[in-house]
């Protein structure tokens, strides 16, 4: 892997957006997402650890998607490969583990769509920002 060729502000910018885009998607649907989670708000532990994970998880997707994509372009990165490589990588790998997970801890398909849309729209921000950015400047 050639990580010269990332572009890390590309890679900051899509984590952090990607970050805001997720605290906006489980606020939006926080009620069904707890409901399908089968979660009580009144007995979960406040911690601002999973907010912290999430980002740190999110710069490291980040990073992959960055070298997936310059590798898949020739270095070469652009919005439409992106978006591209975003959801095809949502579609192999996050859907379907996803899914599996999902049916076998008994869960509804409903955690699954919000979920699996949550991670959708992730990986394309994140494609749209790595790709939009282009390659790092040498």
């Amino acid at each position: 892997m050639d990580f010269s060729a990332v572009n890390w502000l590309a890679v900051i910018v899509a984590a952090v957006v990607a970050w805001l885009f997720g605290a906006a998607w489980y606020m939006a649907l926080s009620k069904p997402w707890l409901k399908a989670a089968r979660l009580d708000p009144a007995t979960m532990k406040k911690s601002p650890l999973p907010f912290v994970v999430s980002f740190i998880a999110e710069l490291v997707m980040a990073c992959i998607m960055a070298l997936v994509v310059g590798a898949m372009t020739g270095g070469e990165p652009t919005l439409i490969a992106g978006l591209v490589f975003g959801f095809v990588l949502w579609l192999g790998f996050v859907i379907t583990t996803l899914s599996v997970n999902h049916r076998y801890e008994g869960f509804g398909w409903g955690l699954t769509i919000i979920d699996g849309g949550h991670w959708l729209g992730v990986l394309l921000i994140m494609g749209a920002v790595i790709g939009w950015f282009g390659a790092a400047a040498t």
